[in-house]
């Protein structure tokens, strides 16, 4: 049986496409905000949990806005980053087992192990 906790957040940021090859997108390569919907899934050995979900959720929460956060433009700076590049290091920090970041909960990408 498998068992998963999910923690979800929702965090404004900007970054760019700095090497955006597509015309119709150009507008990409500059600076843009978005409201990134992050999902994280992490499996569990028991029903007690391996670890408090709100736990989880703060730990997370604490390294982006440590890592990322500036307090000049008062949000994220996720700069030439992809969805599936801010994906990819919580799954890696946080040894989760997926991860999904959305773009104002429309558009992005999911990465499992």
């Amino acid at each position: 049986m498998e068992k998963r906790i999910i923690v979800k957040l929702n965090i404004e940021g900007l970054h760019y496409w700095l090497d955006c090859p597509i015309e119709e997108v150009a507008y990409l390569k500059q600076l843009h905000r978005h409201m990134f919907h992050i999902k994280i899934e992490k499996n569990v050995t028991h029903n007690d949990r391996d670890i408090e979900i709100i736990e989880f959720k703060h730990n997370i929460l604490q390294y982006l806005r440590l890592k990322y956060y500036n307090s000049v433009a008062r949000t994220h700076c996720f700069n030439n980053m992809s969805c599936e590049m801010i994906a990819q290091e919580i799954l890696e920090t946080f040894d989760a087992d997926s991860v999904e970041v959305l773009e104002d909960n429309e558009n992005g990408a999911i990465i499992r192990r």
